[in-house]
């Protein structure tokens, strides 16, 4: 267990938060939620100590390990994909030498009974159980399954990590961290770089993981699959829900409200208390009445509510202009890079208004196929045309990488801002809000959240009727997705959008486009039909299970053991407390024998009495049997 403790930290001055106290137990799913800037990663790093707390204490068990994903990072790898995720056993060699010191140890030392003897045993088992769960001589295969769980193919291991993107860089790192199988499981937006396939992989992985997970997700499916228990961080206090996301928000709501309708009448009483003050302040025959309320006042604890910012986006794509009955329409389309075919005749046709997804595993062509559309690669084979009448709009996976760093937020959206549109752009870049304070600002010092509003700004510039939106989710949080996802309902145009968000697609699109195998599958349904339908991760799910099922038979054998041990000291405690029943019926039957041998007549209530213990004593004496029975088994 980790023991968080008045655990204080201030940012620029000002509390983050203050005083917080939480226990983290070693099976637990946790989901951290909160406004963003409201502290979730800074305590994640807390908790695994690369930070340092203003004041408070994080307690945890001598020899209990955390893990740490961060949500950005660096990687310095230098070896291949195999090798680097063959660098997560390092820990196995000290575990092992930890093993055969301690089994020495056991068999060398005599005191059976004594504490430290115990101690010995329970940390046998932990370091035996531990290897098991790290693989032991399973090392590379263990490797090779958390590797294709996360979207590698086997010609991928033997590639240096240094040739693939950054995305698939942090997918070495993950791996790297399931394989070392830490006793708590700190993850900080680990499905910002999956595919639909891999996070549905994770998710499997997550809820059979051996361990504590902390989750920081702006994925609601991903948090509701995963996590039973919801800790939110707001106005520098927690709150501590005993269930997953989706519950979590009604509670939350309902908490709110509470808070509310306890704060008006608060205020109703108080407002009562100072007018009877005003009122009789001057009246001598009132002073101590006057006085009882004044000290009220001074005792009363005053009910706050949790400040809930407001803020959000609000926008509405401008109407679509007309285009003709197909939008897009594609024959026999391939697309290569080199010797690798990504995918090879492939018929694609899109009428006006249809809204459709592209899913399916990355570097599977979803994004090559959307360049294709908007004309950014034209070394395709096959044929390929827009329709008549056909304006794009077009939101790239890295839009908001491609903006210019040197411009401001203004001259982000004047350059490009043309005619009635001029004089509203300080009402759009509100309406992403960029206040008054924010239009000056650099776009280099922008936070990705802030580059992604800016991208999507850029988009309501020009009227189009196909709207191509790559990956639009990242960097957004909830409530961000949920309004750019209200907008997209009520777009009047043709869409299509590439992401791996469930939740987001589910009821956006009803028709979508499986990217597998070098191949596109067209799908007529909802995301949710289409994972129902395909079962696209279940040979992923298998592979874990197959990996997960040698640790899961040791932990089994052991938690039996102990079970078992628990059980006995039960059974065994039931026989003294059986003992102790017959003992103290024994002694009142034999206290009314001794009335009943002065042959004095007794009230019929105190033969009932009598005849009542006997009969309580049989009863007692067969439990007693049983459980003699049963702690001997």
């Amino acid at each position: 267990m980790i023991s968080v403790n008045n655990l204080s930290v201030q940012f620029t001055g000002t509390d983050l938060f203050s005083g917080v106290t939480f226990n983290i137990g070693d099976r637990d799913r946790i989901g951290l939620v909160g406004m963003n800037g409201a502290g979730k990663s800074t305590l994640l790093k807390i908790l695994c100590g690369w930070q340092e707390p203003e004041s408070g204490t994080i307690v945890m068990a001598a020899g209990q390990t955390v893990g740490y994903l961060p949500q950005e990072m660096v990687p310095d790898s230098v070896g291949t994909v195999l090798e680097e995720a063959m660098t997560a056993f390092s820990a196995l060699d000290d575990l092992e030498r930890e093993q055969e010191r301690l089994t020495e140890e056991i068999a060398e030392r005599t005191d059976y009974e004594s504490a430290e003897y115990t101690r010995l045993l329970e940390r046998h088992n932990e370091v035996t159980e531990h290897l098991a769960l790290l693989g032991g001589s399973r090392r590379q295969e263990q490797a090779e399954k958390v590797l294709l769980g996360l979207g590698f193919k086997h010609s991928d291991f033997d590639r240096p990590v240094v040739v693939f993107s950054g995305g698939w860089q942090m997918r070495v790192e993950l791996a790297k961290l399931l394989l070392r199988h830490p006793d708590f499981l700190l993850l900080d937006e680990p499905t910002n770089h999956l595919d639909i396939v891999s996070i549905q992989w994770l998710e499997n992985y997550l809820a059979n993981y051996n361990g504590a997970v902390v989750l920081v997700s702006h994925d609601r499916t991903f948090l509701d699959n995963i996590t039973k228990r919801t800790i939110e961080i707001t106005a520098g206090r927690i709150y501590d829900y005993k269930c997953p996301y989706s519950e979590y928000v009604v509670q939350m709501q309902e908490r709110r409200a509470s808070q509310m309708a306890q704060l008006t009448n608060q205020q109703r009483q108080v407002a009562q208390i100072e007018a009877f003050i005003e009122r009789f302040r001057y009246k001598a025959t009132k002073a101590k009445q006057v006085q009882s309320r004044v000290k009220m006042l001074e005792r009363m604890e005053r009910i706050t509510v949790d400040e809930v910012s407001s803020e959000s986006i609000h926008f509405q794509f401008p109407p679509a202009p007309h285009s003709g009955k197909i939008v897009v329409e594609a024959q026999h389309l391939g697309k290569a890079y080199g010797d690798n075919q990504v995918f090879d005749g492939v018929d694609l046709l899109l009428t006006a208004g249809k809204k459709v997804a592209f899913v399916g595993r990355n570097g599977e062509g979803k994004s090559t196929m959307a360049k294709i559309i908007v004309g950014d690669i034209n070394d395709y084979t096959g044929t390929f045309r827009l329709g008549a009448g056909v304006q794009l709009g077009y939101y790239a996976q890295n839009q908001a990488a491609m903006l210019n760093l040197d411009k401001t937020v203004f001259e982000t959206i004047d350059d490009i801002a043309l005619g009635d549109i001029r004089p509203k752009i300080r009402n759009i870049l509100g309406s992403f809000l960029f206040g008054d304070d924010d239009i000056d600002k650099k776009v280099k010092v922008l936070s990705g959240g802030e580059k992604a509003r800016l991208a999507l700004a850029k988009l309501l510039l020009t009227p189009s009727n196909l709207l191509i939106l790559d990956e639009p989710t990242n960097h957004l949080d909830m409530n961000s997705k949920d309004i750019l996802k209200n907008a997209l309902l009520q777009y009047t145009g043709t869409l299509i959008v590439v992401s791996h968000d469930r939740d987001f697609l589910s009821g956006l699109t009803d028709e979508l486009y499986e990217f597998r195998d070098g191949a596109v599958h067209e799908f007529k349904g909802d995301i949710m039909e289409f994972l129902e339908a395909s079962k696209i991760s279940q040979p992923s799910q298998a592979t874990h299970t197959s990996q997960a099922s040698q640790p899961s038979k040791a932990r089994e054998s052991y938690e039996q053991s102990k079970e078992r041990e628990r059980e006995r000291r039960r059974l065994q405690n039931v026989v003294k407390q059986k003992e102790q029943e017959i003992e103290a019926l024994e002694a009142e039957i034999a206290a009314k024998d001794e009335v009943l041998a002065t042959g004095t007549a007794q009230s019929p209530d105190f033969y009932k009495e009598y005849q009542a213990l006997k009969t309580s004593l049989d009863q007692k004496m067969a439990e007693w049997e049983d459980a003699v029975i049963a702690a001997e088994g």
